[in-house]
């Protein structure tokens, strides 16, 4: 019998966040996975809210279609990732390749005021298709319901207004609305992991409701702000940022290329913004600290915060499986700049192929494996630890 989620759950919300970073998300799929055999096969998740980002953004909603049992939930996308290869995200073959490239070149020469396609390096009409035949999100409103869940968050950059939207499925939650960022309120459809997934000049933007939207992970200031204002107490962070270099003396020999500076952008949008949120709620939270410690009342709580990020480097990981990529997509890539030991990171955004992503699956559960008690501790514990970053809710 399955145990409910009221029956196990302390009055603390915890919330799941998982940023985004293409084929990188491979890792958050390991650490759920580690976490998941901690807890009893027929345990619900032991998240309240969860919240996600781009990649980030399927794997959550993935999740919380199966909120009910964490175990099932977690052998339901470790098998898609495990099966990966890119034919299932965008077309990859020569002639779907070059077709959709013409017909977006052939798109600038068109009227101002022509309906026209969006322009972009690939087309990921297969990943549509993938996500309506593997995700069933009406089980989302039924955990809802049902108690396993209290909200679920999907994070898109809307292109009119250039705001992050975040658009959530709850009965409590309330919408909120801040400089450049929103919480729309609504039932969450295979649209919005779209957008969200829609890496910049990478796929093609999504339109809702007469708005354009791309990857949530642009104009995002706050990653932290979704959780915050669905209630969340606790926030598990797996991040996709590989570990910075110990040597900072390396050079480059010449001026950095297209691909190179492309590869730079993707790092900076999907990884910066979380450091300085996190960074400016720690300034935040010691503030009230302070207020406390001099008897100052103050309408802001603390919510306790622990980050799980990669222990390599995914360019790395991803060099050795350059070759795994199919034959149009490598000879694209190396149109831009980009061959197997490139220093770009882009082609650790788009290498869907299966040996990367169970790699990644791999370490994601090793670097998990290892922190587990201290992950128990946070996802189960009362008492702080000196390993969590605290944050503040109200100046999210």
């Amino acid at each position: 019998m399955q145990t409910s989620k009221t029956e196990k759950k302390s009055t603390h919300k915890v919330a799941l966040l998982l940023t985004g970073g293409g084929a990188r998300a491979a890792y958050q799929v390991g650490v759920l996975k580690a976490i998941a055999q901690h807890y009893p096969r027929t345990s619900a998740i032991p998240f309240d809210i969860i919240c996600g980002t781009s990649a980030g953004a399927i794997n959550g909603t993935g999740i919380a279609c199966y909120a009910s049992c964490f175990h099932l939930g977690v052998k339901k996308i470790e098998f898609i990732w495990r099966n990966f290869h890119t034919g299932q995200v965008y077309f990859s073959n020569y002639l779907r390749l070059g077709w959709h490239l013409l017909r977006g070149f052939l798109s600038n020469f068109q009227a101002d005021y022509a309906n026209k396609k969006p322009v972009s390096l690939f087309d990921n009409k297969p990943l549509k298709l993938l996500l309506h035949n593997i995700v069933d999100l009406q089980r989302i409103d039924r955990n809802i319901q049902g108690g396993y869940l209290s909200s679920v968050s999907v994070t898109a950059s809307c292109y009119n207004t250039g705001d992050s939207i975040t658009f959530f499925q709850s009965e409590q939650a309330q919408e909120w609305r801040r400089a450049k960022r929103w919480g729309r309120k609504t039932l969450l459809g295979i649209q919005h992991l779209m957008a969200s997934a829609a890496i910049p000049l990478v796929f093609p933007s999504v339109r809702i409701h007469q708005q354009y939207f791309g990857d949530g992970s642009v104009n995002q200031l706050s990653p932290l702000s979704a959780p915050i204002h669905l209630g969340a107490d606790k926030i598990l962070i797996i991040g996709l940022e590989p570990p910075r270099p110990a040597d900072f003396s390396h050079q480059m020999p010449h001026h950095p290329g297209v691909a190179t500076v492309a590869g730079h952008l993707l790092d900076t949008i999907f990884a910066d913004t979380l450091n300085a949120d996190l960074e400016r709620m720690n300034r935040i939270n010691k503030t009230i600290d302070t207020l406390k410690l001099h008897g100052i009342p103050s309408d802001l709580k603390k919510v306790e915060s622990y980050l799980i990020n990669p222990s390599v480097n995914f360019n790395q990981i991803a060099s050795q499986y350059f070759l795994s990529l199919p034959i149009a997509v490598r000879t694209l890539l190396k149109f831009i700049g980009i061959s197997q030991h490139s220093e770009s990171s882009l082609t650790s955004y788009l290498l869907f192929e299966k040996p990367y992503t169970r790699r990644l699956i791999e370490i994601g559960y090793e670097d998990a494996m290892r922190q587990m008690s201290a992950i128990l501790q946070f996802l189960q514990g009362e008492a702080a630890t000196s390993s969590r970053q605290k944050t503040s809710s109200d100046e999210s």
